[in-house]
């Protein structure tokens, strides 16, 4: 179910929980500002996301309210990850879904790095 975007953090969100340790996930990557692992629930060869360690609901809090530190060690780890797994060439996508009308379903910022196979149109055609 997607969620309000505009919403205060939930500390009791499903990535809040796997950032904790509480929730065991496959660590594809880590620093100070970012986490990254495999999703349970791929939607390509290789769907990965990536996570701000910081309290944001979406891009939106995260543009808003991060330090431009954070903003920048994020980015950089989202750059990373993709180039770790070898996505730079031939290309990869990432997705960061806002709110209910974006399809958001977890209260806490992430980027989907989607890559590994064509993905073809990012939304269907009218």
């Amino acid at each position: 179910m997607p969620i309000d975007a505009t919403k205060p953090y939930d500390d009791d969100n499903i990535f809040a929980k796997i950032l904790r340790g509480e929730i065991p996930s496959t660590k594809v990557y880590e620093d100070q500002w970012a986490y990254a692992f495999e999703d349970i629930n791929a939607q390509a060869e290789i769907h990965t996301l990536v996570v701000p360690k910081g309290r944001y609901v979406s891009w939106d809090d995260f543009s808003q309210h991060a330090s431009d530190e954070e903003i920048g060690g994020f980015v950089r780890a989202v750059g990373t990850v993709a180039r770790q797994k070898g996505l730079v060439e031939p290309g990869y996508r990432l997705l960061a879904n806002v709110g209910p009308h974006g399809g958001q379903e977890v209260p806490h910022l992430h980027v989907h790095l989607f890559g590994g196979e064509p993905l073809g149109p990012m939304i269907a055609r009218r």
